[in-house]
């Protein structure tokens, strides 16, 4: 969300990963093991490594993902569908309404 300059980011950094590189993980910090709604990650310092978010495993989000030094950062497309997923939760509501406000102001209506 910070990188997409729609708000700061929180106390951690959340990563995703592929599953070997989440395995590696979860072997090395077993007592650092989270499960949220079926997704699991390592809590590692202030990172939060996913092997999926939302269900969704790494190799799907990084379609359109953009290269930034060493990482991809999620595409806008992505991160508005993730957000969906969770909006129950009214954090990732506020999330979304922030996304497709940004994404309403950079496209605009074709012309007839």
């Amino acid at each position: 969300m910070e990188f997409y300059g729609l708000r700061k980011a929180g106390e951690d950094i959340d990563f995703i990963v592929t599953k070997d590189d989440y395995d590696q993980l979860a072997k090395q910090y077993p007592n650092n093991l989270k499960n949220i709604f079926g997704d699991k990650g390592v809590c590692v310092i202030n990172f939060e490594i996913w092997k999926s978010i939302r269900w969704h495993v790494y190799e799907e989000l990084i379609h359109n993902a953009i290269e930034e030094n060493d990482y991809l950062v999620i595409s806008l497309e992505k991160l508005l569908l993730l957000k969906a997923l969770a909006m129950s939760i009214p954090k990732y509501h506020d999330d979304l309404e922030l996304i497709v406000a940004k994404i309403s102001k950079t496209k605009t209506e074709p012309k007839k």
